[in-house]
């Protein structure tokens, strides 16, 4: 990977240091480089990471409220999700000033603490597997998968999936597979 990621994690509720068994910020360091360096290798020329480059990253770690204010105004709907993930590749702007700077930022992700808590309790899973989860599923975004359509969505839990193996996280899809 030629290109270099720098995270810039922010803790704005004090749920995630106060209510989790994990340093959030550490996690998400370390899923970080696994993750860009995973798509870097597992994706042949990736459109960004074979460019060299400095991007930025930045993780806020929330709370329903706040993520249900940024649903309501970005995206139309008036309730709480998991997370937000607003990338800046799908901005125009962004490739057309790419290639007269050396530093670009990728985008934000925002992660609220009691859905995630909740949809973690509801799947039996630990806080810790949601989160990390949730994160890779963040970063791609901002590296521009989605998943809109079957094919892209395929491609990208497969990402998703080998990634967290490689945390020992299982396969967040296996309920869905399996019926």
């Amino acid at each position: 990977m030629k290109s270099k990621v720098v995270l810039d994690v922010i803790v704005e509720d004090e749920q995630w240091t106060e209510n989790v068994d994990f340093d959030a910020v550490k996690v998400a360091e370390e899923l970080k480089e696994l993750a860009f360096g995973y798509v870097a290798e597992a994706v042949n020329n990736h459109e960004l990471l074979a460019l060299d480059k400095t991007y930025s990253v930045n993780v806020c770690l929330s709370n329903d409220e706040e993520v249900h204010r940024l649903n309501r105004e970005f995206r139309g709907m008036d309730k709480p999700t998991n997370v937000l993930s607003f990338a800046n590749i799908d901005d125009d702007e962004f490739w057309d000033e790419l290639g007269d700077v050396d530093e670009a930022e990728l985008g934000e992700i925002i992660l609220a603490y009691e859905t995630l808590e909740r949809e973690a309790a509801l799947k039996g899973i630990s806080i810790y597997a949601h989160y990390c989860h949730l994160l890779v599923h963040g970063f791609l975004h901002l590296l521009g998968f989605d998943h809109q359509e079957d094919e892209e969505a395929e491609e990208m839990e497969g990402l998703e999936t080998e990634i967290l193996a490689a945390f020992s996280i299982e396969n967040p899809y296996k309920e869905a597979e399996e019926a």
